[in-house]
């Protein structure tokens, strides 16, 4: 049984782009897209845990992780343009079919690529990711009026959350205190040290403003769930502060095979809740 975790890179139109890999490349894949604030790096245990029965690839984003963070004069940070390159990626590293696990921007970009891409996709699993509208707490009012407004009152506002306080934040809003000691400090303290990278907070800032374009793709991945009923797996931490577990029902609605699970944790239940999201994603995969 191997269990070891490969860390690569690979160049996709003059990006590095650093991904991880484990498994066999012949048994079923699993293309596992990150989140903000983060990178590969929320998939380690998992990759490690689930390598003896999958073949598993983490990629990071432009300006995420250890990947390349191209000048915004070379680069178009918007979400639709990521995901190019991630479908580029998954193209380049020789993957013909999957099934993609989203996660917060992952959710994004995922649907991008299974709206290009759906005679590759296999299955679904969504963890606190955003489809629906319906996941937008009160929370997010400011935060949509600035994008309709930026004002530089705002844009300060934005720009405290693209912080390290913010950065920890993302794993600690919600969370009830007893489960504290489940999240280990270099999760958020290496996503906080690659997100500071000279230039990079610009270009989140950046690559934010285009966030309104991923609300605007929702009908279109809901009718793609309707027509191609890919098995699904909702897994939810009920003390999300940014996506509201209302959502984690609404796959429901254009799904027949849909199975949703809430957790006692929060937006970042791999940290939280790990065992939990490894069991359901065994049994999941190993569905007949």
């Amino acid at each position: 049984m191997n269990r070891q975790l490969y860390n690569k890179a690979i160049n996709i139109d003059g990006v590095n782009i650093f991904y991880r890999e484990a498994g066999d490349s012949k048994k079923p894949s699993l293309l596992l897209l990150h989140g903000f604030p983060t990178s590969s790096l929320m998939f380690k245990s998992l990759m490690i845990a689930l390598s003896d029965k999958f073949h598993l690839i983490a990629p990071d984003y432009p300006a995420f992780g250890f990947s390349d963070v191209p000048s915004a004069k070379d680069f178009e940070y918007s979400f639709e343009n990521i995901a190019l390159y991630m479908d580029k990626f998954t193209e380049a590293v020789g993957l013909q079919s999957f099934t993609v696990y989203v996660h917060d921007y992952g959710s994004y970009i995922g649907a991008r690529i299974c709206l290009k891409n759906p005679e590759k996709i296999e299955a679904i699993i969504v963890q606190n990711g955003n489809n629906y509208l319906e996941g937008h707490g009160p929370n997010w009012e400011e935060t949509k009026e600035y994008w309709k407004n930026p004002t530089d009152e705002a844009k300060e506002k934005v720009y405290a959350f693209l912080s390290k306080e913010g950065t920890k934040e993302q794993y600690f809003a919600g969370v009830p205190e007893e489960l504290h000691q489940n999240i280990s400090p270099e999760s958020w303290i290496i996503d906080w040290e690659r997100l500071s990278r000279p230039g990079n907070l610009d270009i989140q800032y950046t690559l934010n403003l285009t966030y309104p374009t991923n609300f605007e793709l929702f009908p279109d991945f809901q009718k793609y769930l309707r027509k191609h009923q890919p098995p699904t797996l909702i897994i939810w931490g009920k003390h999300d502060v940014y996506f509201d577990v209302a959502e984690a029902y609404c796959y429901k609605r254009d799904l027949s095979n849909v199975q949703t699970h809430i957790l006692d944790g929060g937006h970042m239940a791999l940290e939280t809740n790990f065992e939990e999201v490894l069991n359901l994603i065994e049994k999941f995969m190993d569905r007949p």
